[in-house]
Parts: structure tokens; sequence; C-alpha cells
């Protein structure tokens, strides 16, 4: 077996299927929506890496916090021999968890970028001789079938990612996850904590604007990708507390009425002075809510840990 694998599982035209798709139906429908992942192109992903250094968002040290202090145990409890990780990107943090398995065979990076799955697994390998890297172009969110890879394995999905899916998704996530466990497997969960309103406002509305720049680039995607004529200036960035779901919203207001134009789709979405435009939900958690969704798909919370101030947690879950 080559140390190096990368395998697709998505067809060639599938991101362009999929964002024509959630563009139809989410600047269609009332409210207006859109999904957070196309955020994500290159200089989406560039500014993201800006906001985890900003010092209001504190979810990417907070999560990092744990790894460094936990690690041993989520190896002492899992013994993992096949990683497995959802989202990988550049599959940075996810090294203190590689470095801790010592019976670690394989790493499974799983993400929509080729490139990203490329650098980080080549770079992985180039570190840790006689690691195996298996990585799979895939949407997480879709069917996931896994490379055929020794047990025990260990899935994780960090970042706090996991708040993005609304209470009916993170519901379908988990049992397709479950799915893919046998005795002996786990799940390892970030999810950021409820916390005081104004520290979580803040996180998504960072003084220097860079979240707002970043919430206005999935209108620059549509304009690229579907030739639209969205104007990013007529929109105002706007980051609220849903008390009631205890969730972050995003939203984009616009300014003032106007009509934007997307060829590709042959559409044409009238926008009303102050209406807007929802980017993304990032709910908040709490252990015994984690603890009940995990158990409606057959998981069982064996391990809880948080950073030192409670803001974020690792949960370790296993098979029930």
């Amino acid at each position: 077996m080559s140390p190096f694998l990368l395998t697709r599982t998505l067809p060639e035209d599938a991101t362009d299927a999929a964002l024509r798709a959630d563009v139809q139906q989410g600047l269609t429908g009332t409210p207006k929506t859109l999904p957070p992942k196309w955020f994500y192109d290159a200089h989406g992903s560039e500014l993201f890496e800006q906001i985890t250094e900003l010092p209001e968002y504190y979810p990417t040290r907070a999560e990092r916090e744990i790894l460094v202090a936990r690690a041993g145990d989520i190896a002492a409890a899992t013994r993992a021999r096949t990683l497995v990780e959802l989202g990988s990107g550049s599959s940075e943090k996810t090294r203190y968890v590689i470095d801790a398995l010592s019976d670690l065979h394989t790493y499974v990076p799983v993400d929509v970028s080729e490139s990203a799955l490329t650098q980080a697994g080549q770079a992985l390998i180039a570190e840790r001789p006689g690691l195996h890297v298996h990585a799979l172009i895939a949407d997480f969110t879709a069917s996931l079938t896994l490379p055929d890879t020794p047990g025990p394995r260990l899935i994780a999905f960090l970042g706090g990612t996991i708040g993005n899916l609304l209470p009916v998704e993170r519901a379908a996530f988990f049992a397709a996850i479950r799915s893919l466990l046998s005795p002996g497997d786990a799940l390892l969960l970030g999810t950021d904590l409820v916390k005081d309103e104004k520290v979580l406002v803040r996180a998504y509305d960072d003084a220097a604007g860079v979240t707002a720049a970043f919430n206005k680039n999935v209108l620059t995607v549509v304009n690229r990708e579907l030739h639209a004529d969205f104007d990013p200036g007529a929109f105002d960035h706007v980051a609220l507390w849903d008390r009631e779901n205890e969730w972050i919203e995003m939203r984009l207001r616009s300014r003032t009425t106007q009509t934007v134009k997307i060829p590709a789709l042959d559409l044409a979405v009238d926008f009303a002075r102050d209406e807007e435009l929802r980017t993304e939900v990032s709910a908040k958690f709490r252990k015994e809510g984690v603890r009940a969704e995990l158990a409606s798909a057959g998981l069982e919370l064996a391990h809880w840990w948080t950073d030192e101030e409670g803001r974020f947690a690792l949960s370790l879950s296993v098979v029930r």
C-alpha cells in the first residue's frame, strides 16, 4: 500500500451542482438563506485563518488547549489504529492526536478540497514515516463510505462545525456516523458551549471587521461561479444571539431595495431595504444536550473535556 492514496467520491461537477441547488433553493425561500460551506473558497479560507487569530475568537484556541492537554487521554481511551477526520482542512489540530496514537496505522482526512488534502497528507507522511494516509475527496454531510482500514477507528469532527447543522440535520449526521462505527470505535466531537451573549456576539462580529469580510465573501463566490451581480457593499454584516435556539446567526442585511440577477440560474432576486439573508447558524451546546443527541443516534458519551475557562468541549463517544 502506498503511504498516500487519494480517492474521489464526489463527481467532478458535484460542487458546481451543489452550489446551484443551494443558491436556487436558498434565495427563493423565506427567509432567504445560503449555507456556510460556500464561505470557503481560497480567499474565504484565508479570512477564516485570520479569524482564528483574532482576540475575540476563542474557539480555536480553546479547542487546541484541550487537545494539547488531553491527546494522551484520547489515545489511551481509543487505542485507535485508524483516525478519520471530517472536514480536515490543513489537519493542523489533529496532529496532537496523531502524535499521541502510538499504534496509529492510517489517517483518513475527508474534505472537498483536493489541494488541501494533498498538501496536508503529504506533509504528514514526510513528518511521520510509516503513517499511511488515505485521503477522501467527499462531502461528509452526504453518504460517506470509509476505506477498509484497521480498527479500532476514531472519527474526529472538530472545530465546533457540528453547530452549523440545524437540529434535524445533526440527528441525521449522528445517525450516519453511528452507521460507520463498530464496537470499540469512537467519535471525537468538538462543541462550542453556551456562554455570555456578549462574548458570543463579539466572536462573530470582531472590531477589525474580518468576520464581516468573511461573511460577505459568500456573495463574491456566487458572483464568480454563477455570474451574479451582488454588490457586497450593499449589504451589512449582522451577528446576533438567538436565545430560544441557543445559536448565533450570521446574516447579511440589504442596505436598500435592490434586485440581484443570477444569469446562470436565470434568476432575479428582490431584496427589500433591511431584508436579511441568513448565511450561518452556529449552535452552542450544553453537556446534557450533547449527551441526549448522541444517545438518540445510539452513541454513549464516555468522556467530556473542557478548556480551563469552560468555553469549549471535546467529547468522546462510543457505540452503545
